[in-house]
């Protein structure tokens, strides 16, 4: 199983990118998929999910209003739309996978322990 996250780079404050995240060896509709970030000297943190259940979707206020995530089944892959870019925003993106288990909560979930499978991540750096 591999889950291969790309599409980051540098951007300016208040610019958008687009992170991609293609998975092979599983079906990945079938689960539940989080982005999360770690910034240098910080702690791993959930930026959004999507749930495989009913396909809701899960932002954590730092993003809200700003960012949003989406599936693309045909292509076996999550992407996550980023606009209005902070600096703040600048961390690794780590995208990742996990199936449904009775007594355990995915989505949200606080530093992503409970998912089954991660990518490598990709940077992004936003510059002020």
């Amino acid at each position: 199983v591999q889950l291969q996250a790309s599409g980051g780079g540098l951007v300016q404050a208040g610019g958008s990118l687009r992170l991609a995240c293609v998975a092979s060896g599983i079906m990945l509709e079938t689960y539940t998929v989080a982005w999360f970030r770690q910034a240098p000297g910080k702690e791993r943190e959930l930026v959004t999910c999507l749930r495989s259940r009913d396909g809701t979707t899960y932002l954590s206020d730092a993003v809200k209003d700003r960012f949003a995530t989406s599936r693309y089944n045909a292509l076996n892959s999550v992407y996550l739309s980023m606009n209005t870019l902070k600096p703040e925003g600048t961390a690794v993106y780590y995208c990742a996978a996990g199936s449904s288990r009775f007594g355990v909560t995915l989505c949200p979930s606080r530093n992503g322990v409970e998912f089954d499978f991660w990518g490598h991540g990709t940077q992004v750096t936003v510059s002020s």
